[in-house]
């Protein structure tokens, strides 16, 4: 991906698939992340992922587990102003993570934009992880990132014990809204205002850090929100799939063979990725016989033409075609 418009290119192929699907685009936190989290608010995604430089799989290079990236708080923090100040933020919902282990981190994480939030490290310790950072040998010792048979045997972990830490971690949570005065969380959204630096902590270090920015209240613009509050309509006004579905009816139901033909036009993005879906999901990865589906088409492709073609569908095109020609293509056939 090079551009935020390849971005919203994928986002918009995936959700031609799946329209109930929620597209999470995963930033990681550092200097101006917020002006890349508005375009891909801008790219309709449905969720911001913000993560910080602690977390990270016991795989990774140990370079990149301690150098990658900067705390969440800071990522958080922009990326809420930026996308409050650009009234963006009704449509998106931010996540975040990176060594988030308790209700109070959930607080400040809260308080400082996040919505929802991701728990890794803390539910493999619950589960028995050891973080030996073995993840990729092999070799982890009891049983988790392994598939040694005599390692397997050593797991010990259940459910319960991870359902058993969310439900102390929700506690928590309440705790600390009824200490603060809050009865719902989606008040707690957003409320920077009510962070403040704890002075009676003192060091060398951090007596001369300023936290203003990071504390500072975004301005709301007139109709600007401090949270996501609507859903994403999908736009189906030059879906030309909906057409070839209806058609490929008898294809897609007795599967008896259909030939189609359609102009086309550059405003036409990922041209049988809906239709590919529908036979996957009739059909399975298997899909139909050859040529079941036969499209002879003429004209001008827009992006992502023939995109994820399943089994038994052949696309015949006289003309031209823009990025992502046959892109992921699953079986079918682009002439």
């Amino acid at each position: 991906i090079y551009s935020i418009e390849d971005l919203a290119q994928l986002i918009y192929d995936l959700k031609q698939i799946n329209p109930d699907a929620k597209v999470c685009v995963k930033l990681v936190a550092r200097s101006g992340i917020g002006t890349i989290a508005a375009g891909v608010a801008k790219a309709n995604a449905d969720i911001i992922l913000v993560s910080g430089h602690n977390g990270g799989t016991g795989a990774s290079p140990l370079s990149s587990i301690m150098h990658t990236g900067t705390p969440w708080e800071l990522g958080l923090a922009e990326t809420q102003a930026v996308l409050v100040m650009n009234k963006l933020r009704d449509r998106i919902k931010i996540q975040v993570d990176g060594q988030i282990k308790t209700g109070r981190d959930v607080i400040i994480a809260a308080l400082l934009g996040a919505e929802e939030f991701g728990f890794a490290t803390t539910a493999l310790v619950t589960m028995g992880c050891v973080m030996m950072r073995k993840c990729h040998l092999n070799t982890c010792p009891v049983g988790i990132a392994t598939q040694n048979p005599e390692l397997r045997k050593h797991f010990k972990g259940r459910a319960e014990h991870v359902i058993c830490f969310l439900l102390f971690l929700a506690r928590e949570v309440r705790e600390y809204m009824a200490e603060i005065g809050f009865k719902h969380f989606d008040e707690l959204i957003g409320r920077v205002d009510l962070l403040e630096v704890d002075k009676a902590i003192g060091h060398d270090k951090t007596e001369n850090l300023d936290f203003s920015r990071l504390l500072q209240k975004p301005e709301i613009p007139k109709g600007g929100t401090l949270r996501c509050i609507r859903k994403r309509k999908r736009d189906l006004s030059r879906l030309i799939d909906l057409d070839l579905i209806k058609e490929a009816g008898p294809a897609l139901k007795n599967g008896k063979k259909v030939e189609i033909e359609k102009e086309l036009r550059n405003c036409h993005r990922s041209v049988g990725a809906a239709l590919s879906a529908e036979v996957s999901r009739a059909h399975g990865s298997r899909g139909l016989p050859d040529n079941s589906i036969r499209v002879r088409m003429r004209g001008s492709a827009g992006q992502s033409f023939g995109a994820f073609l399943a089994p038994g569908i052949t696309f015949e095109l006289e003309g031209e075609t823009n990025d992502y020609l046959a892109k992921g293509l699953s079986g079918g056939r682009v002439i």
